[in-house]
């Protein structure tokens, strides 16, 4: 974690001081940085550095960050300290930030007292949020965590269900009875889910490979429009797509780059030789072959990424795609 200390006094300087005995940390000070302007320094810490730590009053923190918070995805955690090292507050981005977490690791490494207003944490349940950042889980939509954690604040029973019971029940949560629940959180890598509660908000698992082959120079649209409607068609969501996974000859095939960046996943590409180490379990082609040197491309791939098959491989005007899941997920 990229660490950013601004100080506006030699107290904080010395708080600082403490602060960079048990974290790797870059110090803003105004008492040794030339030209210091707390307004641009803000800028700059809150676009580049994961944490930021205002040794300053909460006032001054507050309207130094003010003009640069964006939304609690992206911000970075911000704690403040006072210039004696008595207080740390954790400001912004207590969950998905890692503000809480920072906060009383600080505290503990310098002797002060940690202060955390987030109420999920004072009231002893898991909020949604931390339990998608705890998990690596994908938030479907933030206004629904808003919504279920205002239930749990409000001592209303909320349902938890994931799909394939890897997570433990976190405190707070019921596990049966879920239609009758106001809310439920869900995790699963489901588009459509079949439940009756007027709140429900989906926590993805990004567990899903797409194997991928096409024709030289594919069209890019042409290419996300049928893979949309493949996820359609198994009732995958788009941001379970973990990796795009295809060979070395398609490395700089423009429909996959551009399909990776519209579904948000990283591309994994495979060696000829590799490929052909496993092609012989799957039903090639002769003109593929001849081609690009091997028989056959995506179901391999999602093979030597790590998965296993979820669909057959389907030919579609010119590619070829089929689903695979992250065998450690089938467990």
């Amino acid at each position: 974690m990229r660490i950013a200390v601004i100080s506006v006094t030699e107290q904080g300087d010395s708080v600082a001081e403490k602060i960079s005995l048990s974290y790797s940390i870059d110090l803003f000070s105004k008492s040794n940085t030339e030209g210091f302007d707390i307004n641009s320094i803000s800028k700059l810490c809150m676009e580049d550095y994961e944490a930021v730590i205002y040794v300053t009053s909460t006032g001054i923190a507050v309207r130094s960050i003010a003009p640069y918070i964006k939304s609690k995805v992206i911000d970075p955690a911000v704690i403040v300290i006072d210039c004696t090292g008595r207080f740390a507050i954790s400001l912004l981005s207590g969950h998905l930030g890692g503000a809480n977490k920072l906060t009383l690791e600080i505290a503990k490494s310098i002797g002060a007292m940690p202060i955390i207003t987030t109420a999920s944490d004072n009231l002893g349940f898991l909020a949604p949020d931390l339990l998608a950042k705890e998990n690596g889980l994908e938030i479907q939509d933030l206004t629904k965590v808003k919504s279920i954690a205002a239930l749990l604040v409000a001592g209303k029973k909320v349902g938890f269900l994931d799909e394939e019971t890897r997570i433990k029940l976190p405190v707070g949560y019921e596990a049966t009875n879920l239609n009758t629940y106001e809310g439920l959180v869900c995790v699963t890598n489901k588009d459509k889910i079949n439940l009756s509660n007027s709140q429900v908000l989906k926590l993805i698992r990004k567990n899903i490979i797409l194997g991928i082959g096409c024709k030289k120079n594919y069209d890019s649209e042409k290419m996300l429009n049928q893979v949309c409607e493949v996820l359609r068609e198994y009732n995958i969501d788009k941001q379970a797509i973990k990796c795009i996974s295809t060979v070395e000859v398609k490395r700089d095939e423009r429909a996959i780059l551009n399909l990776s960046q519209a579904l948000k996943c990283e591309v994994e590409i495979w060696g000829i030789n590799e490929v052909k180490e496993v092609q012989h379990k799957y039903i090639g082609s002769d003109f593929v072959e001849k081609t690009i040197g091997v028989r056959v491309v995506c179901e391999p791939c999602v093979e030597l990424s790590g998965g296993e098959l979820l669909s057959a491989k389907l030919n579609i005007e010119g590619m070829t795609i089929c689903i695979g899941r992250y065998k450690e997920e089938l467990s």
